[in-house]
């Protein structure tokens, strides 16, 4: 177990700058040697709103944040009236002295205030939008965390606005941690210094996919910004000069779609980000780029719905449209990362599997994945792992041996050889939305319209071949089996943990390659299952679906949620029933 498990909890009005402050103090814990999961909370407009930002830091990697928290930053008194239920035996709060809330909230509860001049000292030193500096550097000393690490984030954020910013900050900050040092007695019952160790990183899942992705050779991308999809776009178009990208804001996600279908066409490798809603508006693009076999990649970054839902809030309840939109029947591949360093290495292998087999890739992942912030090691996004393989794409001298050349050719796996259009005299050919000869030809024949379409669904045979298996974590005897795919991996991760450290033996299956779904493999990890239960975040148990319907297993057991949020260990461990 580690020696240091420590939650904390920053929470104010939308437009107090709270995922900023929380993202910034994770980095520095992170900077300081530590390990965090940190998960953001937040309302879906500009102003107004109760917003906050938890963060769990560690001596040890963990996979998820916790319903407990020993400090919160109350930036407002709705800070303290939600989550003062929440606060550990000896929790404190950290405020500024003159924050209205009602006293009678902290009745018989063993918790402490600290009350500081946080806004007297932002504005004497600096400005009053400083505030959120000088309350962190008070919770960093109040857990005896070494300043220098909030200091050198602060040069970071700032830096842009010029010395005299970050020297305003700097002062703030300093002022502060002076001011709880004079006030209070710092003996509290949990510590959190700082320590020596190598450079990690602090990373979300969407940045990590955008990593692989520039890595992979990704040249194109057009959106529509979405959330929780936008920062993919954001990061693409930031790094656009450095790395030779074409970026484009489209007007809206049909056009986002097609813009990326007539790129791949072109031989360019070429993705686009959404959300469900975005996604809909794809759906006739989708089939297109079927019918005329170019290799697509799309990010699909579920939030609740039905139509607009909840915007800035979590679900996996896009994970049969993923599957089955599109009219028609066509070949595709969902892979569902898990981790930041997972989405990385989905970043590139989306691209090729979407060139070996010409055909639709969907990476799935959610608004949890999307935001929340984990130490990862460096080390998992060497370019040195990036491998590019384009598939079946002709040389031109593979391409001028050939006596004719068809684009769609009947082949015994599916997949047609790929010439680039133009790119020599017999690499001109037909590309049609209708149903087509090999030479792209329109036809309505119908032995033809059978073997293209079953030249087409071929395909699945080999690229089932190239589905990994589940990764499977505990004990290989237990009395109970967690299964999940994508967000809930953490929480289920350390549930499992904690049933196995109780004495009750547990073990999890967790899938990431789930269309084609390998369920040979599937099988294999849980036909022996004494007891199966299956967490996801939806309401229909869709994956508990595609068990039964693809695999041939029985769920016994589900714990949904869908109410927007994330999933923790608490809340897998409240829900499962033990005999």
């Amino acid at each position: 177990m580690p020696n240091i498990d420590i939650s904390l909890r920053i929470g104010g009005e939308a437009g107090q700058g709270v995922e900023s402050s929380g993202a910034g103090f994770a980095t520095a814990l992170t900077r300081g040697g530590l390990f965090v999961a940190a998960v953001p909370d937040y309302y879906s407009r500009i102003r107004g709103g109760h917003n906050f930002f938890t963060i769990r830091v560690s001596d040890e990697p963990v996979r998820a944040t916790r319903e407990a928290v020993h400090l919160l930053i109350a930036l407002d008194g709705e800070t303290v009236r939600r989550h003062v239920d929440r606060l550990v035996p000896g929790g404190v709060i950290i405020a500024d002295e003159g924050l209205a809330f009602d006293p009678a909230l902290l009745e018989g509860k063993d918790v402490r205030l600290f009350s500081l001049p946080l806004i007297k000292i932002a504005e004497e030193l600096g400005s009053r939008v400083m505030v959120n500096t000088g309350a962190l550097a008070a919770a960093a000393t109040a857990m005896g965390f070494d300043l220098e690490h909030i200091l050198s984030v602060i040069a970071d954020n700032f830096g842009a606005k010029g010395g005299a910013i970050v020297e305003a900050n700097r002062r703030v900050a300093l002022a502060t941690a002076d001011a709880l040092r004079e006030r209070y007695n710092l003996a509290l019952p949990w510590r959190v210094p700082a320590r020596p160790a190598p450079p990690r990183l602090t990373l979300d899942a969407n940045r990590a996919f955008a990593m692989g992705a520039i890595m992979g050779g990704c040249k194109f991308m057009a959106g529509y910004p979405m959330t929780p999809a936008t920062s993919i776009l954001e990061y693409m178009a930031g790094h656009a000069d450095r790395w030779g990208l074409v970026v484009k804001h489209a007007e809206d996600e049909i056009a986002a779609v097609n813009m990326c279908i007539g790129a791949a066409h072109a031989g360019v490798r070429a993705m686009t980000a959404t959300s469900g809603g975005g996604f809909d508006l794809m759906v006739e693009g989708i089939s297109l780029a079927a019918m005329i076999e170019v290799p697509l990649v799309i990010y699909l970054a579920q939030r609740p719905g039905p139509s607009t839902g909840m915007a800035t809030r979590t679900a996996q309840s896009d994970l049969l449209m993923a599957l089955h939109a599109g009219h028609g029947e066509f070949p595709r591949i969902v892979l569902a990362p898990h981790t930041p360093e997972e989405a990385f290495v989905c970043g590139y292998r989306a691209f090729n599997l979407a060139e070996m087999y010409q055909c639709l890739v969907i990476v799935i992942s959610d608004h949890y994945n999307a935001t929340s912030l984990f130490t990862c090691d460096p080390a998992s996004f060497d370019p040195a792992r990036v491998e590019i393989d384009r598939g079946k794409l002709l040389t031109a001298e593979a391409l001028e041996a050939m006596e004719v050349y068809h684009r769609y050719a009947n082949t015994p796996d599916g997949i047609s050889p790929r010439a680039l259009p133009g790119s020599s005299p017999k690499a001109v050919y037909l590309s049609t939305s209708d149903e087509h000869l090999e030479n792209g030809h329109i036809t309505e024949d119908p032995q033809v319209a059978t073997m293209m379409a079953r030249k087409r669904l071929r395909k699945l045979d080999g690229a089932r071949g190239k589905m990994r298996p589940p990764f499977r974590f505990g004990p290989a005897e237990a009395e109970c089996t967690l299964v999940s795919w994508g967000s809930p991996f953490g929480s289920v991760y350390e549930a499992m943990e904690t049933l196995n450290a109780q004495g009750y033996p547990t073990n999890m299956v967790h899938f990431v390659d789930v269309w084609p779904f390998p369920h040979e493999a599937a099988q294999e990890a849980l036909g022996g299952a004494k007891r199966i239960v299956s967490v996801e975040n939806n309401a229909t148990g869709q994956f508990a679906f595609m068990l039964h319907a693809y695999g041939g297993i029985e769920v016994q057991e589900q714990i949904l949620k869908f109410d927007g949020r994330g999933f923790t260990p608490d809340y897998v461990l409240a829900h499962l029933e033990r005999s």
